[in-house]
């Protein structure tokens, strides 16, 4: 009746979201980008189904818990009667595999109407919370409406509210931080129940403690008394403020999803249950348990260990929350930039408006000072606007008459009218909130370590702590019982596998929030990672090296043919290019006063030029393979000339027309002023680089020994370059790819990492894995330092982790005893344990500090 499946395990391989089936994404051959992600599908079919109605296939309800599940990334899936079902962990898979009608034939939850408020349905049963609970702190009147919530150790959990994560128990945070945020309800809850917790649990330290520092408080209170006493203080610590501890222990052990919470749960369950038949039933017990020279002496009970446990464990949840919370800093201070108003234009008055009110069109007056509201382009005055949000250079730009300007900088001492072109998630500014807050939920390759341990580490610690108390029971010393209760409690409290878990997306979310304050965006920590490890970057010239901005420079026409008919008809075909070279011909032609001739049948050929028809005749304007492809006649010394004018570093094109060549349009693109600069310290860090450029070799060549390169490819199609990288990568190399057209973009996919220059092309950054706001080269060297100090801190976290629970764990179940005497108290497991999870958070944070 149904078949279930996992996804595969290589790094590579995704879920085609349509119909379930594993695909090789270095292998698919049917592609497509939405909202910024690349998807993989198994069939044309499935790919035109997704591209019809992509909302439909991104995500599915867990039919158990109630999670969304990105469908693509679902490790859990399961066929029953014809229809796919999705499961956020394969707890949720085997409940309803046992049952299935029991979650399909659900009936809905419905509290029951308030005065005046209808009744609301609600999720069943099975789902995490019903809506009018605030159980964990959550409460939905605080959640931004339309946030989505997600888990910082698993990305694929998904909710469009707060709850629980079923797989490790943490509990979900918003996606994307936003201005509309309020206080962390989860952090206020625990802070709440820490105060209360620590309140009840001093005085039971005072009396569970009181008589190693000569205060007899037991003899005080009257030892037939005194278990009481410490019984009335314990209850609300572990029955009330550790509810939401043993709600995760119960979900972990019905979802099958061993975790922390499993550890705290049994450890603390297990000290308190037994203080409570100590002092309800002391009679069940052995005399042996207790110190019987005095006969009224009862059995030992842990209650101040439960308490101050509980009470170490908020502490150290509520500074990692408060830890967390700083993660997200990066995202708020890109949304600060944002004005919330616009000045509109409107019959000859400014009118404020809010800026979510501002629509594709509109003239908007922007003051000195003030902040661009959206992406568009000025009509009318100039000012100098600083734009450091997106490049992180300091100096301002002079914005003038149909320059484009950005959503979020700075304008400074003039005005101006501008035209807004690009609103709301369109803009610039919110397309990099996006990228960021992508960026810190995707996984690192390195986490798989962490993963693969996680996965046997509660149930070996589980294994450990049995193992010492059979130990202590059978050959400690008297009183066995005692000893062995307090070395298995250690051994679940101290260990922690959320430090193990938090290692790399903390580190990932902090350097990628530290790389967009400098233009440095990161689409996912799998390039983050992987730019450490590269040892070759290939690099495209135009606009990459040089700036992009090309003039035109001399024309040479061929003997019997008008120079200015020469640059018409080079004019004529440029008219339908976007390309910087052809805005270079264009502009030059202008004001040269050349002719204006309509072009037809206009066609780019990506990577030599572009053909079409001018005065009703063939024409072509580009390298040497255009002509030779047009098979035009070429007349002699003319490719002598144009290999003559790009040994100057000038861009040579021919011009054809009625099928021979006519002339040359020389085009110059300066070099950037930090190039060379910036490949002479990628070199000493050990990186080769390598120019590949579809100039002609004579211009790449010149360009080459101006910056000083060792290795410069010329004449390279988009296929040659991609070609380029294969082969590098088949000889072992980890190779980068910089570059900015949409000729770069087969490159920049080939390439382990790919970095789009953020001034380029849309294809060329939804290709790359990292962008540079500025389009400079010096970026590469801000994100490799990142790269660097990205995976250095989270060998460290791992370090950290790992090194803390193989020291702590043998120590608390006993090992020193015999060497030193001395046992680990569970409240001192307690307190290193919630350590741990601070040690690795704070680490993370020196991200924030990074010198890029």
């Amino acid at each position: 009746m149904h078949e279930h499946s996992h996804n595969a395990t290589a790094p590579t391989a995704t879920r085609d979201p349509v119909c379930g089936m594993t695909v090789d994404m270095e292998k698919a051959q049917h592609r497509t980008t939405h909202g910024g992600r690349e998807f993989g599908f198994c069939s044309a079919g499935c790919k035109a189904k997704f591209d019809a109605s992509p909302e439909t296939y991104l995500s599915a309800t867990d039919p158990v818990c109630g999670m969304q599940v990105d469908r693509a990334r679902a490790q859990h899936m399961l066929k029953h009667e014809g229809t796919r079902y999705y499961f956020c962990c394969e707890g949720c898979l085997k409940s309803f595999e046992a049952d299935p009608g029991k979650y399909l034939n659900a009936k809905p939850f419905v509290l029951p109407p308030k005065t005046g408020r209808a009744a609301t349905p609600h999720p069943p049963v099975g789902h995490l919370l019903p809506h009018g609970e605030k159980a964990m702190g959550h409460d939905h009147a605080h959640s931004a409406a339309g946030t989505v919530w997600t888990c910082p150790m698993h990305p694929e959990i998904v909710s469009d509210k707060p709850g629980d994560c079923p797989i490790c128990g943490m509990a979900l945070e918003p996606a994307v931080a936003s201005l509309d945020d309020a206080p962390n309800p989860e952090l206020a809850d625990f802070t709440r129940r820490f105060w209360i917790s620590a309140a009840l649990s001093v005085p039971l330290l005072v009396i569970g403690m009181g008589d190693m520092v000569g205060l007899p408080v037991r003899s005080w209170i009257g030892t037939p008394l005194v278990g009481w006493v410490e019984l009335a203080l314990a209850t609300p610590v572990v029955l009330w403020a550790a509810l939401p501890f043993f709600r995760r222990f119960w979900n972990s052990l019905r979802n099958r999803s061993p975790n922390m919470w499993t550890l705290i749960g049994l450890g603390v369950g297990t000290s308190y249950l037994f203080s409570v038949l100590a002092v309800v039933a002391p009679g069940i017990f052995p005399m042996a348990l207790g110190d019987m020279s005095a006969m009224e002496a009862g059995p030992p009970v842990y209650f101040e260990a439960a308490a101050v446990i509980i009470a170490l464990v908020f502490l150290g949840q509520v500074l990692e929350l408060r830890a967390r919370e700083s993660t997200g800093k990066a995202i708020k201070a890109l949304l600060n930039l944002a004005p919330k108003t616009a000045f509109r234009v409107w019959e000859g008055k400014d009118v404020e408006i809010a800026v979510e009110a501002v629509q594709v069109g509109d003239w908007l007056r922007v003051r000195p000072g003030d902040a661009v509201p959206v992406d568009g382009v000025v009509i009318e005055g100039e000012s100098y606007v600083d734009e450091s949000m997106l490049t992180g250079e300091p100096v301002p730009l002079r914005k003038a008459k149909d320059e484009p300007v950005t959503g979020g900088t700075l304008n400074g001492e003039g005005s101006f009218v501008m035209r807004a072109e690009r609103v709301g998630a369109e803009t610039r500014l919110s397309q990099i909130v996006a990228l960021v807050g992508k960026a810190q939920r995707s996984r690192a390759p390195i986490q798989d370590l962490a993963d693969k341990v996680a996965a046997w580490f509660v149930p070996t610690v589980v294994v450990i702590a049995v193992l010492a108390f059979v130990g202590w029971f059978i050959f400690g010393p008297e009183p066995q019982l005692p000893y062995a209760l307090i070395a298995a409690i250690s051994v679940l409290i101290i260990a922690c596998p959320c430090a193990l878990g938090l290692a790399t997306p903390m580190s990932v979310m902090v350097a990628t929030g530290r790389g967009a304050r400098d233009g440095v965006l990161v689409k996912d920590a799998k390039a983050l990672e992987g730019f450490a490890r590269v040892d070759v970057i290939v690099v495209d010239k135009t606009g990459t090296l040089t700036e992009g901005r090309p003039s035109l420079g001399e024309v040479i026409p061929i003997k019997g043919v008008d120079e200015g008919f020469v640059l018409a008809i080079a004019a004529a075909l440029e008219t339908g290019s976007a390309h910087p070279i052809a805005h270079a011909i264009k502009v030059g032609a202008t004001e040269r006063g050349a002719r204006t001739y309509e072009t037809k049948n206009f066609r780019s050929v990506t990577g030599q030029g572009v053909t079409g028809e001018v005065g009703g005749q063939p024409a072509g304007l580009g390298n040497l393979k255009l002509m030779q492809a047009m098979d035009v006649e070429m007349s002699e010394g003319l490719e002598a000339l144009a290999l003559r004018q790009a040994e100057k570093g000038r861009t040579a094109m021919f011009v054809a027309h009625e099928g021979r060549a006519i002339g040359l349009v020389m085009v110059s693109d300066p070099i950037k002023a930090n190039a060379r600069a910036a490949i002479a310290a990628l070199e000493a860090e050990g990186i080769e680089v390598i120019m590949a450029t579809g100039d002609a070799v004579g211009t790449a060549e010149a360009v080459g020994r101006e910056l000083g390169l060792k290795t410069v490819r010329a004449a390279m199609s988009p296929e040659d370059k991609h070609d380029l990288v294969v082969g590098l990568k088949t000889k072992g190399k980890v190779v980068a790819f910089a570059g900015d057209g949409v000729n770069d973009a087969p490159g920049l996919a080939a390439a382990d990492v790919g970095i789009a220059m953020g001034t380029g092309a849309d294809v060329a950054i939804e290709s790359a894995g990292i962008t540079l706001l500025k389009g400079d080269l010096a970026g590469v060297l801000k994100a490799r330092r990142l790269a660097h100090g990205a995976l250095a801190n989270i060998k460290q976290n791992l370090a950290l982790a790992f090194g803390y629970n193989v020291l702590c764990i043998p120590v608390a179940a006993g090992v020193l005893y015999p060497l030193t005497g001395w046992l680990l108290s569970p409240m001192l497991a307690a307190a290193a344990m919630s350590l741990s999870s601070v040690s690795v958070i704070g680490n993370a944070l020196r991200l924030n500090g990074l010198k890029l």
